[in-house]
């Protein structure tokens, strides 16, 4: 059994938000939970925020979603495969 999933680190949430956001639609179909994490409070929100998405479906589809994510300046995509032998 493996599972992809894609950890993505916004080093620039405000500005790069929108952006993300954009490719995570146009590639929603292959992301099948996503979670989003970021400190903030109301009198000081955090510049930083971390997407975990677990993927499904064609893996060259998934890198290349990471490589169009990683364009973006402020934002780190890494790709992780987890296997476990049966």
């Amino acid at each position: 059994m493996s599972k992809n999933v894609m950890l993505v680190l916004l080093s620039t949430r405000k500005e790069v938000a929108v952006k993300v956001q954009q490719i995570l639609t146009a590639w929603g179909c292959y992301i099948k939970t996503r979670l989003g994490l970021h400190s903030d409070t109301l009198e000081n929100c955090s510049e930083n925020g971390l997407l975990f998405l677990e993927m499904v479906g064609d893996e060259d589809k998934h890198k290349e979603m990471e490589r169009k994510l990683n364009l973006i300046n402020g934002v780190n995509a890494k790709l992780i495969k987890l296997s476990i032998d049966e």
